[in-house]
């Protein structure tokens, strides 16, 4: 018979730093979706609407699930975070996009696990599992598998390891003792929701996910609104200020996987070098990494709403000869960065120009 306390070993020895066991049950947490999504703050991510009904029950998304096994891995590292970097042209990448990308490392583990857990059960098991790209909502089952709490921020804090932790789920058949929940820690604490930049945690735990700048720079598809542009200062690609002062990460550990580790090529980028780079270098520099859900003309467009916020001396970055920005002039087949002939990317562009006089 498999027991839990295997697979939490067989999870460790794989690589995940955390791992814990939620019932398949009817959970009260799950239930707020729909609320949150009446109230508007889904914003443009019309898949949580299409897929709520899915994310409050976990046994729609596995009918024979009774167990919900919660992996976790520390992506720390030793490099300076969001809110000690004064320089306006160091660009803001979110840290868990430093590394290699977590969906294809941290996919590949629990697919080991689930192969594993499929040989110890035998014939009969059933389970799926996903990584950020499924309709669970993951915190909530971190939370309720003992991993820590969601805290105020609305990420799952743990208290030995604070909140550089990125989730993974597996459903299964299995009953499993579970765990107990993860018990809140945050008191009176409320840095994170002071420290916004955006004003996106309209109140403890509660985020308007329309004003937050990873929604911003990465969710978003088209443009984004003019009116919240300058909230994103120098960020190009999400967001960790409210992780960074949070007093449960001020004595996190770093990680020793070294997946996680900032690659060469995203270390200390500047703005104006990556907005340099043709869009062929742009597709190599984000190549294996969690920025390729932005894409190059998603990042096109974040580099000049944070270039536009440098001020004038990076906005000449857009003057002169193949600057780009003109949605009128016709695209050439050799230009090395097609995507500034994009009229999204183009109005984006004019407008950090406007920035800049």
């Amino acid at each position: 018979m498999m027991t839990s306390g295997q697979v939490k070993k067989r999870a460790l020895d794989l690589g995940f730093d955390l791992c814990g066991v939620a019932s398949a049950v009817d959970i009260e947490a799950l239930a707020g979706l729909p609320q949150w999504l009446g109230r508007g703050f889904g914003g443009r991510m019309t898949y949580l609407d299409r897929s709520a009904r899915v994310r409050s029950d976990i046994r729609r998304w596995l009918p024979s699930a009774r167990s919900v096994v919660v992996v976790a891995n520390l992506y720390n590292t030793d490099h300076p975070h969001h809110v000690e970097m004064a320089d306006p042209a160091q660009a803001r990448i979110a840290r868990y996009a430093w590394g290699d990308d977590y969906h294809d490392v941290m996919g590949g583990r629990l697919g080991e696990l689930g192969r594993w857990m499929h040989g110890e059960a035998g014939p009969g098991f059933e389970a799926r599992w996903c990584v950020d790209d499924g309709p669970v909502q993951e915190k909530v089952y971190a939370w309720q598998a003992g991993l820590g709490w969601i805290g105020k921020n609305t990420c799952v804090i743990n208290p030995g390891i604070g909140s550089w932790i990125l989730l993974g789920v597996l459903a299964c058949n299995v009953d499993f003792e579970p765990d107990a929940p993860g018990v809140n820690q945050c008191g009176t604490c409320q840095l994170c929701v002071d420290a916004c930049p955006a004003g996106a945690l309209v109140e403890p735990s509660v985020l308007d996910a329309r004003r937050c700048l990873s929604y911003l720079t990465i969710e978003i598809r088209g443009g984004m609104p003019v009116g919240q542009r300058s909230s994103a200062g120098a960020h190009i690609f999400g967001c960790d200020i409210c992780q960074d002062v949070c007093p449960y990460n001020a004595l996190a550990p770093v990680t020793r996987d070294a997946c996680w580790r900032p690659k060469a090529r995203l270390q200390g980028a500047r703005l104006e070098t990556l907005w340099a780079l043709d869009d062929a270098g742009l597709e190599r520099t984000i190549e294996g990494t969690a920025l390729r859900r932005a894409g190059v003309r998603g990042l096109r467009r974040n580099l000049a709403v944070a270039i536009g916020n440098a001020g004038p001396g990076l906005t000449s970055l857009f003057e002169g000869p193949g600057a780009g920005s003109d949605p009128c002039s016709e695209p050439s087949s050799t230009d090395p960065r097609p995507s500034l002939q994009d009229p999204m990317v183009a109005e984006h562009v004019n407008w950090a120009r406007s920035q800049g006089r």
